[in-house]
């Protein structure tokens, strides 16, 4: 399941009003996860989401929108990929203990994505 989107995230700044946004719209489950303000959103069927205290991935700029992960095999390959094809990385990689490598990049146009290498045994 590589070069598949396989995570997303909705960043909100009112967390518990999107929480019952989602849960009354679709139906969405969400369970506490890691930091607060950071929920797992079980969607009923396709990629896992999360819900989380809206951050700045580029800095100065308020990120909206659903911000996508792909799952790769390697993400320093992917990293020099993505530089090689025009774009810039904007978080450079971090292992995330029990989940994997993580990167965020901005692609020439100015859209950020994640690439995580999933590996539930990473420390």
């Amino acid at each position: 399941m590589t070069n598949t989107i396989a995570h997303f995230a909705i960043n909100a700044d009112d967390v518990p009003a999107a929480r019952r946004f989602y849960e009354t719209v679709f139906g969405w489950t969400f369970s506490a996860f890691g930091p607060p303000d950071f929920y797992r959103i079980d969607p009923g069927g396709g990629p896992a989401g999360a819900l989380q205290k809206r951050r700045n991935l580029v800095e100065g700029q308020r990120t909206v929108g659903y911000e996508c992960t792909i799952a790769v095999d390697d993400v320093d390959a992917t990293a020099r990929a993505v530089v090689e094809a025009g774009g810039r990385i904007i978080m450079a990689r971090t292992t995330l203990a029990g989940v994997g490598d993580l990167i965020f990049f901005a692609d020439p146009s100015g859209n950020v994505a994640g690439a995580m290498r999933y590996d539930p045994a990473v420390e």
